[in-house]
């Protein structure tokens, strides 16, 4: 089983962080306003970053580690990983 801790960059710029199973259907629901309060009221919002983790435990905890990262730190996951896909 993978598992996959996101970060979603909403409408008003702020960042979103959460884990899935199936990030395709995840987005879809952050969307349509049926995934979470937060970002049901800051839609659209957009997949900015993501990883990968092999249990759910381990994708719990890095999401833990991540929403405790300033919004410079999440800023840089997000930079990072779009230099690697350069």
């Amino acid at each position: 089983m993978d598992f996959r801790v996101y970060l979603l960059r909403c409408r008003d710029n702020s960042l979103y962080c959460g884990y899935t199973k199936n990030l395709d259907n995840r987005l879809e629901k952050h969307n349509k306003g049926t995934a979470s309060k937060y970002t049901s009221r800051r839609r659209p919002v957009r997949l900015v970053y993501f990883e990968e983790q092999e249990t759910i435990s381990s994708a719990m905890k890095r999401e833990i580690q991540i929403k405790k990262f300033s919004k410079k730190e999440k800023e840089l996951l997000v930079k990072n990983q779009q230099l690697n896909l350069i």
